[in-house]
């Protein structure tokens, strides 16, 4: 057995929690490991929603173009009736972007080609995913943890600040810290398959015999890789014969159709659908995240989302910890996190009952921009506020004018590892300049000219308003001009140190 050095965290898990929670350490020059038991990367396409929040975290690290051109828009969805009818309407309500939500409509994505470009920009940062390397045993004390790892028949300990497991439903790390997972099997058993086929075309999701929970059967065309995503219910009990021969047969009898053939299966799996939420998200310098904290059944396309912006919430946490920012603020990440996993299992335990009834249809409930933290201990609104964007709310993109004249997006502004402050025609009454901290000044004057009210219409901003945008792109405190002490002393609570600041 040999031993390693320290590193800041180490993360269990390279799905999409994973790799989410990696790439955002690593452009914030954290140390760590990502390993994977596996021996290769998941090659299933399961979480293939995504939803436009999780689109907006992409922009932010440096992958949403390339995630698109993975996938495409969901297709119309083509209802097969006994009469020989058919009725093609669409799954996914479909929304134009607009200033503030620059992306309306979800994307389909395989999860496989998700987790791919995740891995390519890991790379991109000078890190890569350990596979074949297994956490079998670990403990902590009051200043990190020691883990041993099993690799290629040998063993090593390493110690670590932090541990995270993004490990699945099934995760090692919840099991060893006793966490209890708390919920219900739905009662609902399906298959889920990659298959290339004959017989059907690829301009539409074909959905056969909906609203049976016997019968029903459902291909849908995944864009860019040549296969359909084959799903349906199946008996609780039981094999189910998932080769090419076994779906081509279950195909026939539940189509009635002799004339789709299945040619061959890339990836299959049969599963019992739960909802369940993790009793806590934290034991001492250990966390969960995605599957591992909360599953999902996959009505509605919200796990691999929920995942995705766990690690979103957890990775600047760890960052301003590991560069001094009082231990305290790890505590925000369950406080935040859980309540939004609760809400949307509630959600998709919904869905699933429409799905039942034949009636699968998602609208903006599903897309994630209106979560939020308005009851958090991160979110300061002095005064209290009667406006859309609130304290603890997704900070809206909007559109401004450089000082130079160039169209400037705040998104843009927001994009890093950095908070971002928004001075709205404030007077010269300084707030101290911190590392990790950008300061605009929007006013005719400023950085940045609000020449036609976009900013001042979105975000209901008076003059002499302060708007701090957290790291992960929520508002993290709305102040009057009156309020500087509040704010100063909320950014020495977050862990901003005075020092020089990034202006523009």
């Amino acid at each position: 057995m040999t031993e390693d050095t320290a590193i800041d965290v180490l993360i269990c898990g390279a799905g999409a929690a994973g790799l989410t929670l990696a790439i955002d350490l690593a452009r914030r020059g954290v140390s760590f490991r990502l390993i994977e038991k596996m021996d290769d990367p998941f090659r299933g396409s399961r979480g293939k929603g995504i939803q436009p929040r999780t689109l907006e975290v992409f922009e932010d690290l440096g992958i949403v173009d390339k995630i698109a051109a993975s996938g495409g828009y969901y297709p119309q969805q083509r209802e097969y009736h006994d009469d020989g009818s058919v009725k093609d309407a669409a799954l996914v309500e479909a929304c134009e972007p607009i200033p503030s939500e620059p992306y309306g409509t979800p994307l389909l994505v395989p999860q496989f080609l998700t987790e791919k470009t995740m891995r390519e920009r890991l790379v991109e940062l000078g890190h890569a995913p350990e596979f074949g390397c297994a956490l079998v045993a670990f403990e902590q004390d009051g200043q990190g943890v020691t883990a041993r790892l099993a690799s290629g028949g040998e063993e090593q300990t390493i110690r670590a600040r932090y541990l995270v497991g993004t490990d699945g439903g099934r995760s090692f790390v919840r099991q060893t810290l006793a966490v209890g997972f708390p919920g219900k099997t739905l009662g609902v058993r399906a298959i889920v398959a990659d298959v290339t086929l004959t017989g059907l075309s690829r301009d539409v999701w074909h959905r056969f015999n909906e609203g049976s929970m016997e019968t029903q059967i459902s291909f849908c065309p995944l864009t860019e890789t040549g296969f359909f995503q084959l799903q349906g219910p199946v008996p609780l009990e039981g094999e189910i014969d998932l080769s090419a021969e076994g779906l081509t047969t279950l195909t026939a009898e539940r189509t009635g159709r002799a004339d789709i053939f299945i040619q061959s299966v890339s990836w299959a799996s049969a599963f019992n659908m739960n909802a369940r939420l993790a009793d806590s998200y934290r034991v001492g310098r250990i966390f969960l995240a995605g599957d591992a904290a909360h599953t999902h059944p996959p009505t509605g396309g919200q796990g691999l989302n929920t995942s995705v912006q766990d690690a979103y919430n957890l990775g600047w946490k760890l960052a301003a910890v590991l560069s001094g920012a009082p231990e305290t603020l790890l505590d925000s990440y369950e406080e935040e996190r859980r309540p939004i996993a609760a809400s949307m299992l509630g959600l998709a335990v919904r869905l699933l009952e429409d799905m039942k009834r034949g009636d699968l249809r998602r609208g903006r409930e599903v897309r994630q921009l209106d979560i939020g933290y308005p009851g958090s201990s991160l979110s300061l609104e002095e005064p209290q506020r009667q406006a859309r964007v609130l304290a603890g709310n997704r900070a809206p993109d909007a559109l401004l004018k450089g000082a130079a004249g160039q169209p400037v997006r705040l998104f843009d502004l927001f994009k890093g590892s950095h908070w971002t402050l928004l001075e709205f025609e404030v007077e010269r009454v300084a707030i101290h300049p911190r590392k990790g901290l950008h300061i605009y000044r929007i006013s005719q004057g400023g950085d940045l000219i609000d020449s036609e009210n976009r900013f001042s219409d979105t975000y209901e901003a008076t003059p002499g308003d302060r708007i701090l945008i957290r790291p992960d792109g929520y508002v993290g405190a709305i102040v009057s001009q009156r309020e500087t002490a509040a704010l100063e002393t909320y950014l020495h609570d977050v862990g901003l140190r005075t020092g020089p600041a990034a202006r523009g």
